[in-house]
């Protein structure tokens, strides 16, 4: 009896695993079959770009720079004879002569060290929000070739739909045409295989636009290589999209629903965060820093130098003391107005500069978020009127010609005339849909925050 339990527990525990098998297996498949979304995409052109991988080993560079820069300068050794005798060059005949070995030692202006170290930090800083900024970028590029290359193919479906229809439509023509009975007229039949033609040619146009977005898209998610292979080596085929449209979210929605433009202070408080003018404030500030170093020019340079003198025995054998020396060397900055003066003001010029690129970086991306905030109002009316008028009327008075046509009391021409534009408006309304979450990703693009300072948080 316990066998027998043991035995229906295990073939039990058997026929589980095969189902968990079965079911992750049809999971691989519908996801291998699911195609790349969006999502997917954005996130492996992030992983893969060498930009990013470039800015970290500038980021790199500059920290080692500034290491460098907070050190003193290596020591100077000085080698040489002095006061040696040009008659008989002995070493020994004159009581001056001496070998001297001496050490020169330079500190610099101030503290040009320190100030120059923090300098090269500030600048260091910048990196990570340029990363930052460069990944928010990607999602919008990526994003808007993504969305080309669906829309090329979604456009492609809708187009071969029809031409099943137009190639019936043709069939019917030649039909009626060729029977005594019919009421097809040449003009008509030529004017059928006319549209057959022009959807050939626009097939043709839209598989190009496919294939070029693409390849775009297949740029972006070329993986980035290790350092011992080739850029291309390796064959990279053209991705297969997912088949849904994702679902882009606007950021910051309270902005969008009186309708009405927000306030540009309300919209410049949040594009604050952004981390293009983050990393303009890790310029400012090092600039900064740079009219604190200008100022250092005043301060004189130091140089202590010490060395000592060795002296052979006299002639006649009577020993000779050696000499130690020390001295100490600056510079005298009188004259100012035309070398420290000019520094200074230059200094705080290019911070002042940096302020009104800051300024106008910031009203920049105001204004552009009200043009795109502006479009996509108007997108979202003409999706509006698509949805609830346009494409229902469309699809009927294409089905009124039709039934019209059949009844002996149409026109032909009109059939033809009536399913093309029916066509036309469901392409128009796929561009529309496009076309929003296009603007739609921009917009979030102007509210992107960086990871390295929380979302709002002033500099």
């Amino acid at each position: 009896m316990n066998l027998s339990i043991t035995w229906q527990s295990a073939e039990k525990r058997f026929r589980l695993g095969e189902a968990l098998l079965l079911a992750v297996f049809l999971l691989q498949c519908a996801a291998a079959n699911a195609g790349l979304t969006l999502a997917e995409a954005v996130t492996i052109a992030q992983r893969n770009d060498p930009a990013l991988l470039g800015s970290e080993f500038r980021q790199q560079a500059t920290q080692a720079q500034a290491v460098a820069a907070g050190t003193l300068p290596d020591p100077m050794v000085d080698l040489g004879f002095a006061n040696l005798p040009t008659d008989t060059y002995d070493f020994d005949q004159e009581a001056m002569t001496q070998f001297r070995v001496g050490v020169v030692q330079t500190f610099p202006r101030g503290d040009s060290r320190a100030l120059n170290q923090q300098r090269l930090t500030l600048l260091g800083e910048q990196f990570p929000f340029q990363r930052d900024e460069r990944r928010a970028r990607l999602a919008v590029n990526v994003t808007n070739v993504w969305l080309e290359a669906w829309r090329a193919r979604e456009s492609i479906r809708l187009i071969e739909q029809d031409r099943e229809l137009f190639e019936q439509l043709v069939d019917v023509a030649q039909a009626s045409y060729a029977s005594t009975a019919g009421r097809t007229r040449q003009q008509d039949l030529i004017r059928a295989q006319l549209e057959l033609t022009r959807l050939e040619d626009r097939l043709s146009v839209l598989h190009e636009r496919l294939e070029t977005s693409s390849t775009k898209l297949g740029e972006w998610l070329r993986p980035v290589p290790d350092g011992q292979g080739d850029w291309l080596s390796g064959g990279y085929s053209a991705p297969q999209l997912a088949e849904q449209l994702p679902d882009i979210r606007l950021q910051h929605g309270e902005l969008y629903r009186d309708g009405a433009a927000a306030d540009p202070a309300d919209i410049a408080s949040l594009i604050s965060a952004h981390p293009a003018l983050m990393g303009l404030d890790s310029k400012i500030d090092a600039s900064r820093v740079g009219v604190e170093l200008a100022r250092q020019k005043y301060q004189p340079e130091w140089k202590v130098n010490a060395s000592y003198g060795y002296r052979e025995e006299g002639s006649m054998g009577q020993p000779r003391p050696d000499f130690f020396s020390v001295g100490l060397a600056f510079d005298l900055p009188f004259f100012t107005s035309r070398r420290q003066d000019q520094q200074l003001q230059s200094a705080i010029a290019d911070t002042e500069a940096m302020r009104t690129d800051k300024m106008l970086a910031l009203r920049n991306m105001v204004a552009g978020f009200e043009t795109y905030y502006a479009r996509l109002k108007r997108l979202e009316q003409r999706q509006h009127l698509y949805r609830t008028r346009l494409l229902l009327e469309m699809r009927e008075q294409a089905e009124a010609s039709l039934s019209a046509y059949t009844r002996d009391d149409g026109d032909f021409a009109e059939v033809v005339r009536a399913r093309i534009a029916e066509l036309n408006t469901r392409i128009e309304a796929l561009d529309i849909d496009i076309a929003r979450l296009q603007t739609i990703t921009q917009l979030n693009y102007f509210f992107a925050t960086s990871s390295v300072a929380a979302p709002g948080e002033s500099r």
